[in-house]
């Protein structure tokens, strides 16, 4: 509408892979990350893996000219790497921690160390005269790491889901949601079909009115010297698991002008940003006259297919889940009968029912250690599995609820 206040919103989303003494030429890219930001202008930048503290202070101070406003969100053992910088005024923020996140003894993926979550920047002052047009999130979801066999799926959409919802909750106030990470699931993946049926979020590389940068908008790329090439053998382009996804609620409109990625090495250098290719957008947003309405979902016979192959998918989670909680706790018996017979030899012995050490001394104390640690073991990945097996099955049910009021609807 012509007249009406409007905003061209400049967004960069990159995923940094940047953790102290294990990335490669991390401090390196950190550098030229944040030459980049500084010599673009972005207005707004959402980081994820920024995992070392350090380099996020290292980036505020640099960034401190062109993005007087930040906000680095805290979670897990080693952090959840979630980062934003803004040109305007951040006046809340929310963190939220996914209840499903991988295993703890998956230590070679580490996902559950991180503490993947969601961290939103509730309100946001921009120059479209009102306090809070702008939801803005930051997230990352747990990764995929054999596509083939995941193991990982379940908890990737319970992940998915809890977002949907978190997003369905959190932006009845807000006039704009903007959406940017790692969501480490292909265009048509489940998951993502998911997240943007129930929420409506709209993709931005499939809205926009002019792409730049690697074919199909592809962000993990064979040609970057950071990836591992045997996992994207199937995928000779690379695949789009980073997105920037929008939506208006109110008396709002959001278009993409135009979306753009990086392409290879930083200029002037011999490496890239970072194992995944930058997603910067250009969005325009402009107040209409009357609100819209809010728009939380599609309730149609697609979006209820989507919720159902979902929901299956959890099963399947669920049935692991149980299996591994039986198997652990099978164990843990097991350990606990073990060392209860020791217990009764050892007080044989100290009430002179027995006229010898029946094996030796050293190797009825290893047995013991090594029944104990495998009760304390055991218990624990038994406790794990319980919680896990709850939240499937909560999951599964809050899923069937909404299925039900999707099929219900006239």
């Amino acid at each position: 509408m012509e007249g009406e206040p409007t905003l061209r919103l400049r967004v960069f989303d990159l995923n940094c892979w940047a953790i102290r003494f294990l990335s490669k030429r991390r401090q390196e890219r950190v550098q030229l990350i944040g030459d980049m930001l500084r010599r673009e202008g972005f207005d707004l930048v959402l980081l994820q893996e920024v995992w070392s503290e350090r380099d996020y202070s290292d980036l505020k101070v640099k960034l401190a000219g062109c993005y007087p406003f930040s906000h680095y969100f805290r979670s897990g053992v080693i952090g959840s790497g979630l980062c934003v910088f803004s040109r305007f005024p951040i006046l809340d923020t929310l963190l939220y921690q996914y209840s499903l996140n991988g295993y703890p003894y998956m230590l070679q993926h580490g996902d559950w160390f991180c503490g993947k979550s969601v961290g939103l920047i509730g309100r946001c002052l921009t120059p479209l005269g009102v306090t809070a047009p702008l939801l803005s999130l930051s997230l990352q979801l747990h990764a995929e790491y054999c596509r083939e066999k995941d193991a990982y799926l379940p908890h990737r959409l319970v992940q998915a889901w809890e977002l949907a919802q978190f997003i369905r909750h959190t932006s009845k106030a807000a006039d704009v949601v903007l959406l940017g990470g790692d969501l480490n699931m292909h265009p048509e993946d489940v998951g993502i079909r998911l997240l943007r049926g129930w929420t409506g979020l709209r993709d931005a590389f499939a809205e926009a009115r002019h792409f730049e940068g690697c074919k199909n908008g592809c962000t993990l790329v064979p040609d970057n010297c950071f990836t591992d090439k045997s996992e994207l053998l199937p995928f000779p382009l690379g695949i789009r698991i980073d997105y920037v996804l929008y939506k208006a609620i109110s008396s709002f409109t959001v278009r993409c002008e135009e979306l753009k990625t990086t392409t290879g090495p930083a200029p002037g250098t011999d490496i890239p940003f970072s194992d995944h290719e930058a997603v910067m957008a250009t969005l325009h947003i402009q107040r209409q006259g009357q609100p819209v309405g809010a728009t939380l979902g599609t309730a149609d016979l697609a979006l209820a297919d989507v919720v159902t192959e979902a929901r299956t998918e959890v099963g399947v989670g669920l049935r692991a889940a149980q299996r591994q909680r039986y198997s652990s706790g099978r164990m843990a018996v097991l350990a606990l009968l073990l060392l209860l017979l020791q217990a009764v030899a050892a007080l044989g012995i100290l009430a002179g029912l027995g006229t010898e050490q029946p094996f030796p001394k050293l190797s009825f104390c290893l047995l013991a250690f090594l029944a104990l640690g495998v009760l304390v073991l055991a218990t624990g990945l038994h406790l794990f599995h319980t919680m896990e097996v709850k939240i499937l099955r909560g999951t599964e049910d809050q899923m069937w609820m909404a299925l039900r009021a999707l099929q219900e609807r006239p």
